[in-house]
Order: C-alpha cells, then sequence, then structure tokens
C-alpha cells in the first residue's frame, strides 16, 4: 500500500479562507493511502454494526458500579468501525485524529457556542411551526440518581466520539465517491458530502425523537452542519468531538436545572 502525503490545496478547492491549505481529508484523495470502494462499503458496514450494538438491546452484565451495561454498548460503537479502517488502511486509521492543544480546545468552545445558537433557533423556529418531541434520554435525567447520572454522562464519552465517526466515515465515503466515481471537483464535493451526512445523521434520530422528520432534518441537521464544520476546518476528529461533548452536557445540564428548578416552585 502506497502512502501519500497531500498536496497543498489552491484557494478554488477550498471551503473558504479558514480551511487550512496545507491539509486535506485522509482517504479520499490517496494520503495517507487510498481506500477503494469495496473497502469503503467494508467500513461503512461496520458504522452500521458499530451503531447496531449501541441501540440493540443485548443484556451487558452491569459491574462495578453498573458501568458495563451502558458502557460496552458504547464503546463498540466506536471500536468496530475504527477496527475495521484499521483493517483496510492499516497503520493509518490515527489520520482522523490530530493533536490537542490549546487552539483545538478553543475550537472545541467556540464550535460547541456556536452549535447551541444555531440549534436553539432552528429549535425555536421549528416549534413555532410544528410540534417537536423532548429527548427521553434528557427527559429522564431528573429521574435518575446522583450514580446513574455519573454513569449517563460517562457513557456520553464514548458515544459521541461514535456519533462523530457514524456521521463523518460516511461523509469521507461519499467524498471519495463524488470525487473519484463522479468527478465532482473538491469543493462540491465537500459541501454535497457535508449535507448528506448531516440528513444521515439527522434520520438515524427518528426513534429518538418520535419519527418527528421536521425536527430531526431541520433541528438535528443543522447542529450536525455545525459540528461537521468543525471537522472540514480542521480535519481533526477530536476538535468536532470536543464541540459535541461540552454542547450535549450544556444541554443535559440546563435539562436538569430546568427541571430541578419547576420542582421547586
Amino acid at each position: 500500500m502506497t502512502v501519500h502525503t497531500p498536496h497543498p490545496l489552491t484557494p478554488a478547492q477550498r471551503l473558504g479562507r479558514l480551511e487550512d491549505p496545507k491539509s486535506d481529508f485522509p482517504f479520499y484523495g490517496g494520503a495517507p493511502v487510498r481506500l477503494s470502494a469495496v473497502q469503503w462499503l467494508f467500513v461503512i458496514a461496520a458504522v452500521v454494526a458499530g451503531f447496531a450494538a449501541l441501540i440493540w438491546p443485548l443484556p451487558w452484565a452491569a459491574g462495578p458500579m453498573g458501568l458495563a451495561g451502558p458502557m460496552v454498548p458504547a464503546i463498540l460503537f466506536v471500536a468496530i468501525p475504527l477496527a475495521a479502517l484499521a483493517y483496510v488502511a492499516p497503520g493509518h486509521w490515527k489520520a482522523l485524529f490530530g493533536k490537542v492543544g490549546g487552539r483545538e480546545l478553543r475550537l472545541m468552545l467556540g464550535f460547541a457556542f456556536l452549535n447551541l445558537v444555531v440549534s436553539m433557533a432552528v429549535g425555536a423556529l421549528v416549534s413555532a411551526l410544528a410540534d417537536v418531541s423532548p429527548n427521553a434520554a434528557t427527559s429522564g435525567l431528573a429521574a435518575m440518581g446522583t450514580a446513574e447520572r455519573v454513569i449517563f454522562f460517562a457513557k456520553t464519552l464514548p458515544q459521541l466520539l461514535g456519533e462523530e465517526l457514524v456521521t463523518l466515515l460516511p461523509f469521507l465515503a461519499l467524498l471519495t465517491l463524488l470525487t473519484a466515481g463522479f468527478g465532482v471537483g473538491r469543493r462540491g464535493a465537500v459541501i454535497c458530502a457535508w449535507m448528506l451526512s448531516s440528513l444521515l445523521f439527522g434520520l438515524i434520530h427518528l426513534p429518538t425523537y418520535d419519527w418527528n422528520w421536521v425536527q430531526c432534518i431541520a433541528v438535528i441537521g443543522s447542529a450536525r452542519m455545525v459540528l461537521t464544520l468543525a471537522y472540514i476546518l480542521t480535519k481533526n476528529v477530536w476538535v468536532s468531538t470536543g464541540a459535541h461533548i461540552i454542547n450535549d452536557w450544556v444541554l443535559f445540564t440546563l435539562g436538569l436545572l430546568g427541571a430541578g428548578l419547576a420542582a421547586a416552585g
């Protein structure tokens, strides 16, 4: 397997000035390696398998502090796709991840704040025009004890990384298909893959939100586009994952505070 380094991107290829011209997405263009259509199908099948492991109600043993039950599916959600990527691109699966320093931490916070603003604005608009459904997980937090809440927040760490993989691996596969298969230019391919993978992310949340199509496509999909933008601009899954964790933890905490105030009132 030949290893290549990415060529510098021209302004016409980049998605705006914020995108680093010296870095490019892995795998779609041959850097560090090019994945074939069959290899991408294998990786996407692993993404589906990881998601199935997360949502399938298997009787995992509780383990110490009741951690194994919720943690094992969340870990498999991450491990299965990464194992598949490591199999088809030996030694190069880490190309999805970058370093984490002060700049990356600031970007996590910035994109988390942007995501909260966008999702709340779109959510308010959608709720004014149509019925919306609550997130059962957020609603259930108020009824949990302290230990259960600790387990819940701990589980979100691998699970939200898995949610990044379930979006970004199809994003890269679509990028490969559009550029290599259909001859679409890089900028157009990035935009199409960005929109389609965000739509996919919204659709997999349909069971969570009582099959509310408008809510999942408009609210969840738009929030997903912000998180994917964090990856597009940095090529670093840690940045989008960190923004995702901060965003969700803020929403969970606000939900808990709101439930506490309602009970006190």
